[in-house]
C-alpha cells in the first residue's frame, strides 16, 4: 500500500478569509443582473466588518434593494457608501443603510415610486392583487428610507411621488450625506478627516421584514 500522502496546509488566494476591516464592493450597473454576486460577496465579509461600498447603479429590482439593505443591517456590517456617479431607484436602500454616506458635488440621486412588470400575461384577478401588493410596497420601502435616512415619512413621500433627481451638493446640504471634494485629497485622506471633524454615528433603524417574490424594478 502506498503511504497516504500529508494534507496540503497551503491556502489558494481563493480560499484566503476576506478581512473584517478595509474591504472595498462596487455595486454598479443594474442590480438585478448582480443579485447573486452582490449577495455572495457581502455574505462574504465577517460580520460587524467595516469597509467601503462604491455606488454607481440605477437601480434594478427593488427586492434586490430590501435583500441588500437587510443584509447590511442583519449582519451589522459598518458600509461607509460612496456614490460615484449614480444612484437611483431601488440603489437608493443599501446606500441609506450605510453608517456613513458620501456623495460628490456631480452625484445623482433619483427618487421614484416602484415600478412593477410581468413578462407573462396575467389575468386581471392577478392584475389587481399585483397593484394592491406594491401599494403596500410602495408603503413599506417609504417607510425603511424615512428609518435609514432619519427623515419624516412624509418628506421621503414627497420625494419619490411622483419622483425626484437630488445631486450629491443638494443631498450634502440635506444633511443625508457628506461632500467629498473632486479634485481633491485621495478618499481615505478626505474620510479621516471628515471624521475627525465630527465622528458619525452608525444608529439605523433595522429593516421592515421584506418579501421577494415579484417582479418588481424601482
Amino acid at each position: 500500500m502506498k503511504p497516504h500522502p500529508a494534507p496540503d496546509r497551503t491556502r489558494s488566494l481563493s480560499e484566503t478569509p476576506p478581512p473584517r476591516d478595509g474591504w472595498e464592493l462596487a455595486l454598479t450597473g443594474d442590480l438585478t443582473e448582480k443579485q447573486a454576486d452582490l449577495l455572495e460577496s457581502l455574505l462574504e465579509i465577517p460580520s460587524g466588518g467595516r469597509g467601503t461600498l462604491f455606488f454607481d447603479s440605477p437601480g434594478g429590482s427593488a427586492y434586490v434593494g430590501i435583500s441588500l439593505a437587510s443584509l447590511i443591517l442583519l449582519r451589522g456590517l459598518k458600509a461607509t457608501g460612496v456614490v460615484l456617479g449614480e444612484c437611483s431607484s431601488a440603489a437608493l436602500l443599501p446606500f441609506a443603510a450605510c453608517c456613513e454616506r458620501y456623495v460628490l458635488p456631480c452625484s445623482t440621486l433619483y427618487f421614484h415610486p416602484v415600478r412593477w412588470s410581468s413578462e407573462e400575461d396575467i389575468q386581471l384577478e392577478q392584475a389587481a392583487e399585483w397593484t394592491r401588493h406594491f401599494g403596500v410596497m410602495e408603503d413599506e420601502m417609504d417607510i425603511l428610507l424615512s428609518k435609514l435616512l432619519q427623515r419624516p415619512f412624509e418628506e421621503v413621500r414627497g420625494w419619490t411621488r411622483p419622483g425626484r433627481f437630488f445631486s450629491g451638493t443638494e443631498i450634502a446640504q440635506m444633511g443625508l450625506a457628506r461632500l467629498l471634494e473632486l479634485p481633491g485629497p485621495d478618499l481615505a485622506t478626505q474620510l479621516r478627516t471628515a471624521r475627525q471633524a465630527a465622528t458619525p454615528g452608525c444608529e439605523v433603524a433595522a429593516p421592515t421584514q421584506p418579501a421577494a417574490t415579484l417582479i418588481a424594478h424601482q
